[in-house]
């Protein structure tokens, strides 16, 4: 049997999808890799709301899985829309690595450094933490900001700590933010292994019943919060309990809550957003 695999061309994701194409050869099938540029990697240059937000790298990948191009689409779990697109299903997550932040560039934060990321959710939490901070905009794949670090001078980037570990870059890392104080993106750090519906049996085997707990749970919450709220919003499952917030963009607020119901969650902080 023959499994037509779909994945972004970037280096880190072509590794990703190798990871799952290892993970499903254990079942005996044959494995291709198919890469497919998304829209966000043909735009690296505007911001992602100008782009399409959440799924501006997914969307060209479920379009292949539904024309049948592809058999499998592998994802960025924190990349991808908070709901299922219609008629496609995650049938696999693969086991969790670290879902934390990552400062690359120095150890710790301090007034007045220049530090470079394209995420408002981590902008917002930099400057809640240190709000003397200068964040600069910075998009490209994870070698391309690596470089632009040094071109443009910035003291430090933020990356995603599971994106360097995959590619062998850990020793770039000078700080791994905790989730106390930076709040991971729904599903940071998760493989997901999106099928049409009905054929999640091609991938079943390689799902792990742990990760999917806690990635479909930030999934809910994230989901609960709508397209009406164009604040920063964060969600992430430590195993134990599930953690959300809310904030404004500049970090000037910010609304942290734990529990168990991702709905309820989602809606107790939606109701302390300041008017």
């Amino acid at each position: 049997m023959l499994l037509r695999i779909g994945s972004r061309g970037s280096r880190l994701a072509l590794t990703q999808a190798e990871l799952a194409a290892n993970r499903l050869r254990r079942s005996g099938v044959e494995i291709a890799l198919v890469p497919i540029t998304t829209a966000g990697d043909r735009d690296r240059t505007r911001p992602f709301g100008e782009i399409g937000a959440r799924g501006v790298f997914v969307k060209e990948l479920e379009e292949a899985l539904l024309e049948g191009r592809i058999d499998i689409a592998v994802h960025s779990a924190k990349d991808m829309t908070s709901s299922d697109a219609s008629g496609l299903a995650v049938g696999a997550y693969l086991e969790r690595e670290d879902p934390r932040d990552a400062l690359c560039g120095a150890s710790e934060l301090r007034p007045g450094m220049r530090v470079g990321t394209a995420s408002v959710r981590r902008r917002a939490q930099l400057l809640a933490l240190e709000p003397g901070l200068s964040i600069e905009p910075l998009r490209g794949n994870i070698d391309t900001r690596l470089r632009k670090r040094s071109e443009r001078g910035l003291d430090a980037i933020v990356l995603a700590a599971c994106g360097l570990d995959r590619l062998g870059l850990a020793a770039e890392i000078g700080r791994r933010f905790e989730p106390d104080e930076i709040l991971p993106e729904a599903g940071q750090g998760a493989l997901a292994l999106q099928v049409r519906a009905g054929e999640e049996v091609v991938v079943a085997a390689a799902d792990d019943a742990e990760t999917r707990r806690r990635v479909e749970a930030e999934r809910r919450c994230v989901a609960t919060f709508g397209g009406g709220c164009l604040a920063p919003v964060a969600a992430h499952h430590d195993g134990r309990t599930l953690t959300a917030l809310v904030a404004d963009e500049d970090g000037r607020w910010l609304e942290r809550r734990s529990g168990d119901d991702p709905e309820a969650l989602a809606r107790e902080l939606l109701a302390a957003v300041p008017a």
